[in-house]
């Protein structure tokens, strides 16, 4: 597999939330807006990219027994460096995101890159994975949350250009599940052509 494709498989072929449906917790809690959604998936593509080159560099000298608890305290190393950057530089953004950030460290998807990917190949081709996957997932959240900012609120990344309230309904769970269903069916019907 060449290097370009690595890179893209993520982004459509094995996009993590509208083909693989993984990491949907976050997806459907954090996208009340594209500023959080788009944050998120920054947050977890930062994550992402350096834990499976960690992963890829120490997995030979990692026991199969331990394997897994090695990885979460690497995953969770970056996520730590990860929360004291947003914190000292994007304070507001931190405390929207919340406890999400926290629970990067446990997100399927960068446990799952670190098993099925990262510990069997090399370093670049495990960051390349890390940010297609990263890449696929900030594109998939930064466009639930456009989608549900829009119908919500009438605004998107803050901008008002609709008068008057949106559809509350957008903005909750229920709103989370439709969009995200409705752009499921739209991308993977896109993708196959």
């Amino acid at each position: 597999m060449s290097k370009l494709q690595l890179f893209t498989k993520g982004i459509l072929k094995e996009n993590p939330t509208f083909v693989l449906l993984l990491g949907m917790c976050p997806t459907l809690a954090t996208t009340t807006s594209a500023i959080n959604g788009l944050s998120m998936g920054l947050a977890t593509l930062f994550v992402l990219v350096l834990s499976n080159m960690a992963i890829s560099a120490i997995a030979p000298y990692v026991p199969d027994k331990v394997h897994i608890p090695v990885y979460i305290v690497v995953i969770a190393t970056f996520v730590t460096v990860l929360q004291f950057m947003m914190q000292a530089f994007v304070p507001g953004i931190y405390a929207t995101l919340g406890l999400f950030i926290p629970l990067i460290v446990v997100n399927c998807i960068v446990l799952g890159r670190a098993e099925a990917f990262a510990n069997k190949n090399g370093i670049i081709d495990s960051a390349l994975d890390g940010l297609g996957i990263g890449v696929g997932f900030t594109c998939s959240l930064t466009v639930l949350g456009i989608v549900r900012e829009i119908l919500g609120g009438g605004s998107v990344f803050g901008w008002k250009f609709i008068s008057g309230d949106g559809m509350l309904a957008f903005v909750m769970a229920p709103g989370a599940f439709l969009c995200l269903g409705y752009l499921m069916v739209l991308f993977n019907k896109i993708a196959k052509k």
